[in-house]
């Protein structure tokens, strides 16, 4: 199969974590576009097949716009860039929640927005990574879990929108996940321990849910995925 054959995807935060490995998991069998903002780490993806490294900063719309103007077709789109700063409600400025907002929220909706037409003209899917934070909030997290109840919001709002074009929604709610963002976050809190692994799932493991959502059939529609680790210490 050659790349002009290929179906195609976007995937955000594809230089690390999660979307790192779904980058790899679907260049398998798909032109990916790979959109990150660290030059170096987009650099190393140059070597993997079918995958198209875009340094880009998501929340630049006129840069986003252009991005999407320039693809003749989409059928996959994946939201998998995010940040997480932990902070309480006494603690959290302006500035902070202004931060989490754009990047978890507003710059996902705006390329989803800007990726519609030929997602509705390939009949394709959108997959958004959100957080078990998305739907429990817990002390510490406010800012972070605010951004990914409004997130869930996007999905299913979406869902209900697109479905009479045929753009299938879906949303992936992993655990605590052992990824860059997740260590950088631990770290700034002071949290300098080493991530127990029987506590925290793979990146890979949550990447693996992403593929099972693109090659689910016509007749299905798979709204919400949820992946736990299988000592849920933060959920007993």
């Amino acid at each position: 199969m050659t790349a002009s054959t290929l179906s195609v995807a976007i995937v955000t935060g594809g230089n690390s974590g999660i979307g790192l490995e779904t980058v790899k998991l679907l260049a398998t069998d798909h032109q990916v576009y790979a959109i990150g903002r660290n030059p170096q780490t987009l650099q190393a993806l140059e070597k993997v097949a079918n995958v198209i490294p875009v340094a880009l900063d998501i929340t630049d719309y006129a840069a986003v716009a252009a991005f999407t103007a320039s693809l003749a077709r989409v059928d996959v789109l994946v939201h998998s860039a995010a940040i997480s700063v932990l902070s309480t409600t006494y603690s959290a400025t302006p500035e902070l929640w202004q931060q989490h907002l754009s990047i978890n929220v507003i710059a996902p909706a705006e390329l989803t927005r800007l990726a519609l037409p030929a997602l509705r003209a390939s009949q394709g899917k959108v997959v958004f990574i959100n957080s078990g934070s998305g739907t429990l909030a817990l002390a510490g997290h406010v800012v972070y879990s605010a951004s990914k109840f409004a997130l869930t919001a996007l999905a299913h709002a979406l869902r209900t929108e697109e479905s009479e074009h045929g753009v299938r929604v879906a949303t992936i709610a992993p655990g605590p996940t052992d990824t860059p963002m997740n260590q950088a976050s631990r770290q700034r809190a002071g949290n300098h321990a080493p991530i127990n692994p029987r506590e925290y799932l793979e990146a890979s493991s949550v990447a693996r849910a992403v593929r099972f959502i693109v090659d689910s059939l016509e007749d299905t529609q798979i709204a919400d995925i949820v992946i736990r680790p299988r000592r849920d210490k933060a959920r007993r």
